[in-house]
């Protein structure tokens, strides 16, 4: 077993501009939160012991250069981050309902990490990995969805696991037909694919979650374990073998009653699935090791609920392993 992965992930890093209350003057104060999903993946990876670098693009601005010294503050390889002299980084705002839906609303048009070139991707480092992830966000503009094609191919092409996360995003698409095309591509070539319950019924158009996922391992057969998270009803993970055998197994969420936002659970649970999915391997693994990868992707997840942000506050193995054991 290899304790320690080299995991490499391919993306979009931006500021989550989050609400904090409100001024003396009723207006809203947002926090600028360190953000986006392949980072937040690498983050809670780093927690459990993984070699992790990041390769995408910022700005070469205030928000850049912080966004820099966080990730390396938290362990996360920064030597193939590049800083556009150009473009600005890109910016979210993130809303919150009463219901605790999101709304996202992106400052993204030609942005710093919407430029990454095929000239930015560093071949070896890709090569030497256990685990390549990445998900459709680096997809949406020619030049970043050209890089992050030729990141695939040559993981694929030098035996490295693939990781696949699609983060559905439709206000960042100028075609939902093109989101639908990404998400094809990531399917058709990860292993290891973790997606959501609104993200599968979209896709598959099916509004029962066991047909959609069925009809998602009929159409991309060489997915080796999926996992399906579906929220306040905890998640799903399926395996199937090169002979055909299957597992199937179910696990429930650990709901909190200090929920206060989900931004990033959906990349905690992905960053535990993966991490342990490479542990446990891929090839024969157990049911009662499918569900105990479940149960702890889903008590970490429940830990980020209960906090602002997520790359920053990721959890510690051990506070999950206290939920997890109860």
């Amino acid at each position: 077993m290899n304790e320690r992965l080299k995991v490499v992930a391919l993306g979009e890093l931006l500021i989550d501009f989050t609400e904090y209350g409100q001024s003396m003057q009723g207006n809203p104060v947002l926090e600028a939160n360190p953000g986006g999903a392949p980072c937040n993946v690498l983050s809670m990876m780093k927690k459990l012991g993984d070699d992790v670098h990041f390769v995408g693009k910022v700005g070469d601005d205030f928000f850049g250069h912080f966004l820099a010294e966080r990730l390396g503050r938290l362990g996360i390889g920064t030597e193939h981050l590049v800083f556009d002299p150009v473009v600005h980084t890109t910016l979210a705002f993130v809303h919150n309902h009463p219901d605790g839906e999101r709304e996202f609303g992106f400052y993204r048009n030609e942005q710093a990490d919407t430029c990454l070139d095929a000239g930015d991707i560093p071949l070896q480092l890709i090569r030497e990995a256990d685990l390549f992830h990445f998900g459709t966000l680096s997809m949406t503009h020619y030049r970043a969805e050209q890089a992050t094609r030729l990141a695939v191919e040559t993981a694929r092409e030098s035996g490295v696991t693939i990781s696949f996360d699609p983060n559905l995003r439709l206000n960042l698409w100028q075609r939902e037909e093109d989101a639908r095309k990404a998400f094809a591509y990531g399917m058709e070539r990860c292993d290891i694919l973790k997606i959501s319950d609104n993200e599968i019924l979209w896709y598959t158009g099916e509004t029962d979650l066991e047909q959609a996922a069925a009809k998602l391992r009929r159409e991309f057969p060489a997915i080796r374990l999926m996992a399906l998270s579906r929220g306040g009803d905890g998640s799903s993970a399926y395996w199937k073998s090169p002979a055909g055998r299957d597992i199937t197994v179910s696990e429930p969420a650990f709901l909190r009653e200090d929920t206060i936002d989900t931004t990033g659970a959906g990349d905690t649970f992905g960053a535990c699935f993966f991490h342990f999915a490479l542990q446990y391997g891929l090839e024969n693994p157990a049911e009662e090791k499918l569900r105990r990868m479940l149960r702890f992707a889903g008590a970490a997840a429940s830990i980020i609920t209960s906090r602002k942000g997520a790359l920053s506050v990721m959890p510690e193995r051990e506070e999950v392993e206290k939920i997890v054991c109860g």
